[in-house]
């Protein structure tokens, strides 16, 4: 069915619908979630097991182990990362990405299930949940107040500004950090211990027997029926320091006698500091799958409430994701308008006329807008990845529209009615149409199916873009031949004379008549091959990257101290830190986060430096006056554009900020990118410590002296002094004590008891915690801890030392471990102006003769790790989209031979993408090779165009040498027309304009630079190779008959004169015919609207 001529024919139908598409499309847009990347779904199940006072190395082998062991029988488990601290071991669980989240969560839980009886009696139940991959907080803020103690504003910020913002439009959680909790700290004195015959855990034991209120039962008095309650809460400081106490002897003792009480905060592991004032913050956490901006906004309308309320809390914004995200969103727009309005000047400048300009404009917003309803249908969001495909489809939205009134045009200048030229020519350009569009979709289909993460964030890319595309066509097959027969005019196709052959396409077709000589074609063909293995050797030599590098306004900075290192210590080095940093040029802010890393890893001696920078200003104007500035002579003169915002770029305030903080002695610093992974990383795994230590010191020095890398470290298991007390066994045997009894005493007279099963205190409503220990003085002493009172099984008294012995060892701060191995990861930074590859390799160089000690191993991790993935990925993507693409052709061309030369065309781009990456200074990230994608499905459009008009041609009668030149001199223009639209529209996104500018820029530059190379060569090209094809077809049919080529030679046509002729007659012939068909069928019309 010809769908062009029964639009035309019932032109109030396709109108309709798509009036309803523009509808439906709107409202989904405006409904549509505004997030910073897709929402994805990855199968990783977080594990946390808490045993308070334990050391790593206990908690490696008594319960990491363990739980390792039974998560690695899970079907589908893939790797298993674990994090092990003071008190805390914490595993992430990868599973397969075919394994569904809710699956891999149960069968998380069933497997820790079946070994927690296997687990010491101490440790906590493990908290087992699904990992948010979006996991960062889009709004923090700090909070301050000169009016409140540091306890008080810990309690504002939780029972205010917390419970105000959670459960709120869009927002999911909100997680504070710095503060102070309340506690009641009773400081027991060894001395009174000793001489009250009493330890500190029975007093802590005691107290929680004692200090409680207690449901006893129901009775019926009178009328009714009561419940009866215990009251033992003292409800009070005062009462609870008179509690008495049970003394073995029989007697008892007054609580404050044995001790100090005092109504506090609990020791400090963590603090905050905003510049140099300490604050508590928090972070805002979007609830999943709903907008940022509408999490953002309920956020700022909250928090201002708030402010009001309390005028005497300083609530201070210190970083905005959201502000990426929105900035991201506006430049997208404004980048599609931009694009859009630059492609539709290009086709007013080759066309000439308003009306054609008109009809192929309204093919862009009847493609795009559309899209939007089904993404919405789909469950997608407007995101980066989303957009770039929206940006990139810009010139390819309106390419089938163009290429459609072109051609009309054509057959407007032949004389015909706009109505017939409509009709013929919608039907002669249909078949090239379907197949540009055809194969464009098989492209990116592939795509939207990759596995792993990178699948994830492409799904929405591939889609997306598919979708507008086939959109495109069905705008292209019946609005644009129905718009044209109605809106356009005789006039309206310009005259001969005004598209007359210019130099340029007379120089083209001497030089295509040349080449398509027997003689000269295959010379052509052997020169494109050179061309091509010359393109290629070039892009072997650029680097390869994961993600560009990006300017989002901030540094982030690890810093750690040596092992053993007190949270004042990490203090004090905070506070250099700042008094470093603030005065550097265009630092905004400094966001310090004192005992915890980027990742979440608690300890004392580690802190996170947010350095936040002022903005950049990323408009087109100033983007434009920079490059025009760098041109030869006249930049320096011409006018400059104001830069309102950061004139330095981010990496030159980093490598000053690294420079400064290389002087503070005593820390080590590296630098972390957005997720809080160090820009490279690799994994060294070893079964024991000696050969993951020999093979760390092995690595770190081969890695001095390689100039791709700085700040090489080895983040791994760095010993720290600590207190071993080991029980002699005979001793113990005979007096009882066990050594769980040991621990026991020890962790309550140094920390305290479990945070849950401290007694707790009723005050102002809320339930504190009572925590009983020795006073600060006496932890700190290794004689008082050796004579810290045991009891036995006779129930006496007897020292610790009597049990035991206590000395000074060595243990490990941290253990990492992957896939049930130790861990140590060796990471650095980049130099500026190096790519993720070239450092790999690198590092491949110059590890890959080290002879690693027994069963250490390097694997890949990090960028580097995804990196590997997404490259494997995308060729397996490519060879697939090549496969569909070839099937698609076979099939609307009815030939097997032919649409080789459609894929040969494929390879002419490589060279523009080589040099533009060169020029530019880009490297072959994950955008560059989306790019490559698009590519594809462009270069191949031009093939299809020049070879289904010379197949269209010799059809006629032409002979195939006329057919292709003929096939060169009519398809040029609209090739040329459409990829210098396409290019046009992706300037805006090779500038760099707005937010998410570098990360659409090396896409954008690489599509240009292929565009560019790819029409040139492919108009020169392709001819060439295509009668090459056709010999080869002809010498395939002598052997295989019909199935691979014609089978019988061409026969020579007529002479030229008589050829044009018969073709004469035939036209006047079918033009009379299609005359009196058209005044039969043609539908009445309304006075004026008669096409002329």
């Amino acid at each position: 069915m010809n769908f062009s001529a029964w639009s035309i024919r019932n032109p109030v139908a396709p109108l309709l619908a798509f009036a309803m598409l523009l509808l439906v499309g709107i409202q989904s847009f405006y409904a549509l979630p505004i997030t910073r990347f897709p929402n994805i779904d990855v199968p990783i199940i977080l594990v946390s097991a808490n045993q308070p006072g334990a050391a790593p190395a206990e908690l490696e082998g008594q319960v990491a182990k363990v739980i390792e062991d039974a998560l690695a029988g899970v079907a589908g488990v893939k790797n298993i990362t674990t994090n092990i601290s003071d008190g805390n071991a914490s595993m992430a669980v990868e599973f397969r990405m075919e394994v569904p989240t809710a699956k891999a969560l149960q069968d998380t839980k069933d497997a820790i299930d079946r070994i927690a009886q296997d687990l010491p009696a101490d440790v906590e139940t493990p908290n087992i949940t699904q990992m948010d991959i979006e996991g960062q907080a889009i709004l923090t803020y700090a909070v301050s107040s000169s009016s409140f103690t540091y306890q008080d504003l810990s309690t504002f910020v939780d029972e205010v500004i917390k419970r105000s913002l959670q459960g709120k439009t869009g927002i999911g959680r909100v997680d504070i950090a710095g503060g102070a909790d309340r506690e009641i700290l009773i400081a027991l004195d060894p001395v009174r211990l000793d001489s009250y015959g009493i330890t500190a855990q029975a007093v802590s034991n005691q107290l929680k027997i004692t200090n409680a209120n207690i449901g006893g039962g129901r009775a019926e008095f009178g009328a009714g029926e009561q419940a009866i309650r215990t009251m033992g809460d003292t409800q009070d400081v005062a009462r609870l320091s008179a509690t008495p106490i049970a003394l073995p002897s029989g007697t008892q003792v007054r609580l404050d006698h044995l001790g100090t009480i005092s109504d506090t905060t609990r020791e400090l592991r963590s603090f905050a500091m905003s510049g140099d004032t300490p604050v508590v913050t928090f972070g805002i956490y979007r609830s999943k799958g709903a907008s940022e901006v509408t999490a953002a906004e309920t956020a700022f309308k909250e928090i201002e409430r708030i402010a009001k309320d309390y005028p005497e809390v300083q609530i201070t914004k210190v970083d905005d994701l959201v502000k990426f995200t929105y900035g991201n969103y506006e430049a997208a727009i404004a980048t599609l308008l931009e694009g859009a309005l630059l492609a539709v000047i290009v086709v007013f400048v080759f066309l000439k006329n308003w009306r054609a300009t008109l009809i192929s404009a309204v093919a862009l917003p009847l493609s795009a807008i559309p899209t939007f309803w089904v993404m919405d249908l789909l469950g997608f969001s407007l995101n980066l990845v989303s957009f770039l495909s929206l940006t990139l489809a810009t010139g390819i939205l309106v390419d089938d529209a163009i290429v459609e009134i072109e051609n009309i045009a054509r057959h407007i200048r032949m004389g015909k009615s706009p109505f017939k030229a409509a009709m013929e020519a919608a039907d002669e350009i249909g078949l090239a149409v379907i197949a540009t569009t055809s194969t464009i979709i098989a492209v990116f289909v592939p795509v939207s199916f990759m596995p792993g993460i990178p699948g994830q964030y492409f799904r929405q890319f591939g889609i997306t873009v598919a979708v507008a595309v086939f959109f495109s066509l069905v705008v292209a097959r019946l609005i644009t031949p129905m718009m044209a027969a109605y809106l356009m005019r005789a006039k309206d196709g310009g005259t001969e004379h005004d598209h007359a052959d210019g130099p340029v396409t007379r120089a083209y077709m001497r030089f295509v008549t040349a080449s398509t000589s027997r003689r000269w074609y295959y010379a052509t063909f052997a020169a494109a091959v050179i061309t091509v293995a010359g393109s290629i050797g070039l892009m072997m030599t650029i680097p390869g990257s994961f993600l560009p590098p990006e300017d989002n306004g901030r540094v982030t900075v690890f810093a750690q101290l040596p092992p053993g290192s007190r949270l004042e210590d990490t203090r004090r080095a905070t506070d250099q830190i700042y008094d470093s940093l603030k005065d550097i040029p265009h630092v905004q802010n400094i966001l310090i986060m004192g005992g915890t890393s980027p990742t979440g890893e608690l300890d004392v001696r580690n802190a996170t430096i947010n350095v936040i920078l002022e903005p950049l200003d990323h408009s087109l104007l100033l983007k434009l006056s920079q490059v025009a500035s760098r041109i030869p002579l006249i930049g320096p003169l011409l006018p400059q554009v104001e830069n309102k915002g950061r004139p330095v770029p981010q990496n030159e305030i980093s490598a000053e900020v690294f420079k400064r903080l290389a002087q503070i002695p005593d820390i080590r610093v590296r630098k972390l990118d957005d997720r809080g992974q160090p820009e490279f990383s690799y994994s060294l795994l070893a079964d024991n410590d000696a050969d993951l230590n020999a093979a760390a010191r092995m690595i770190t020095e081969a890695l001095r002296n390689v100039d791709t890398l700085e700040d090489v470290i080895a983040d791994g298991a760095l010993p720290r002094p600590e207190l071993q007390i080991t029980p002699r066994a005979d001793e113990a045997a005979r007096l009882g004590v066990t050594a769980a009894a040991i621990a026991q005493t020890v962790r309550v007279a140094t920390v305290g008891d479990f945070d849950a099963a401290l007694p707790k205190v009723s005050l102002d409503s809320k339930l504190i915690p009572i925590r009983v220990q020795l006073d600060k003085v006496n932890r700190e002493d290794v004689a008082r801890i050796s004579n810290l009172k045991v009891q036995t099984k006779t129930g006496a008294m007897v020292p610790l030392s009597t049990v035991a012995d206590v000395k000074l060892g060595e243990g490990p701060a941290t253990v990492k471990r992957f896939n049930r191995q130790r861990l140590v990861l060796i990471a650095a930074n980049l130099p500026v102006g190096v790519a993720l590859g070239t450092a790999g390799t690198d590092f491949d160089t110059a590890t890959k003769n080290l002879k690693l000690p027994g069963t250490a191993r390097l694997v890949a991790s990090g960028d580097s790790e995804v990196q590997a993935e997404m490259f494997a990925s995308f060729i397996n993507s490519m060879l697939l989209g090549l496969l569909l693409m070839l099937s698609v052709l076979i099939l609307l061309f009815g030939s097997i031979i032919q649409p080789f030369t459609i894929l040969f065309s494929l390879l002419l781009s490589v060279g523009g993408v080589a040099i533009a990456l060169i020029v530019t200074g880009s490297a072959l990230s994950m955008p560059v090779m989306i790019g490559i994608l698009m590519l594809m499905g462009i270069v191949a459009k031009n093939a299809i165009l020049l070879i289904d008009f010379a197949i269209e041609m010799r059809a006629r009668g032409m002979d195939r040498v006329s057919a292709v030149i003929e096939a060169g001199h009519k398809r040029a223009q609209p090739i040329v027309m459409t990829s210098i639209a396409m290019s046009a529209g992706m300037l805006p996104s090779a500038l760099g304009v707005g937010e998410g500018g570098a990360f659409r820029a090396p896409m954008a530059t690489a599509v240009i630079g292929g565009i560019i190379v790819s029409t040139v060569l492919s108009l020169v090209v392709v001819p060439s190779f295509y009668l090459m094809m056709d010999d080869l077809s002809w010498a395939l049919g002598k052997v295989f008959g019909g199935l691979f080529g014609k089978g019988e030679k061409e026969v020579k046509p007529e002479g030229n004169e008589v050829l044009a002729e018969r073709i004469a007659l035939l036209a006047a012939e079918q033009a009379s015919l299609r005359d009196k068909l058209e005044a039969v069928q043609q539908p009445r019309l309304r006075p004026g609207m008669a096409a002329e």
